[in-house]
């Protein structure tokens, strides 16, 4: 499993930050991190905006970090103060 920087995760967090999922809906409706923003991946193009509309720094989270990883590389590229929490269980420890 890739080494995700649980510092900043923890930092990103006591700002507020969004947790945003990139997990398809049967994933995210088998557990998620409570308050979470739910975007399949394939559809992230699209929501742009969404994301900037938050107004907050963003945490990607997926199953593996693989998703999450690509979603933040993406959304990065738009501006958006993003990192890749890696699976959502290792953020939800922190909630």
């Amino acid at each position: 499993m890739a080494n995700f920087d649980n510092e900043k995760i923890q930092e990103y967090l006591k700002n507020g930050a969004v947790v945003l999922d990139v997990r398809t809906d049967a994933e995210y409706a088998e557990g998620h991190v409570a308050g979470s923003e739910h975007i399949v991946l394939d559809r992230i193009p699209g929501n742009i905006s969404t994301v900037k509309d938050l107004g907050k720094q963003v945490i990607a989270v997926c199953r593996s970090g693989a998703r999450s990883g690509q979603a933040t590389d993406f959304l990065k590229q738009h501006g958006i103060d993003i990192i890749n929490g890696g699976p959502w269980e290792n953020v939800d420890q922190y909630m």
